[in-house]
């Protein structure tokens, strides 16, 4: 199974999240989604996609071209796994938001969604990427709950790996 790790990241926090997953996945492979290509997105079998959420719900800057090359690639029978970056305290209405864009765009090229999480451990308003109570992704709080994040990421990527087979 060939999988691919894509993310946007403006702080370092992103890439840092998608560096430890990649080292988690034997042969996985890791890049930034502004220089990803539809081929790139297209030639893997599991796909990770990661953003940061902004302000008051915007995504991360560098999915802005990436999600109509995403829409537009043919990821029929690929999985695909989002994680997103947010701050539940400060942007408690908004937190996660932007990974809910990434989710629309892979399921509108075809994808199947895996790697849904519960609400649990999270203190959070409102979020655009909280559908039929569960995240449609790993949702990080790097601000609030850093220390919580290494088990997160460890367990979403077990069951990430259970629903991909």
């Amino acid at each position: 199974m060939k999988v691919g790790i894509f993310y946007g990241s403006t702080t370092g926090n992103t890439e840092n999240v998608a560096n430890e997953i990649c080292g988690m996945i034997s042969g996985s492979q890791v890049a930034p989604i502004d220089g990803a290509e539809k081929a790139d997105l297209e030639s893997c079998d599991l796909l990770f996609f990661g953003a940061s959420t902004w302000g008051l719900g915007e995504l991360q800057d560098d999915w802005a071209d990436a999600l109509t090359m995403l829409r537009s690639a043919n990821l029929k029978g690929k999985k695909v796994a989002l994680f997103g970056l947010g701050d539940q305290e400060t942007y408690s209405g908004t937190f996660v938001d932007g990974i809910k864009d990434i989710h629309d765009a892979a399921v509108e090229a075809g994808a199947t969604i895996v790697g849904k999480c519960s609400s649990d451990g999270y203190d959070f308003q409102s979020s655009e990427a909280f559908v039929d109570d569960q995240f449609l992704g790993l949702p990080l709080d790097e601000e609030n709950q850093s220390e919580m994040t290494g088990e997160r990421i460890k367990e979403w990527v077990g069951q990430v790996l259970e629903e991909s087979k």
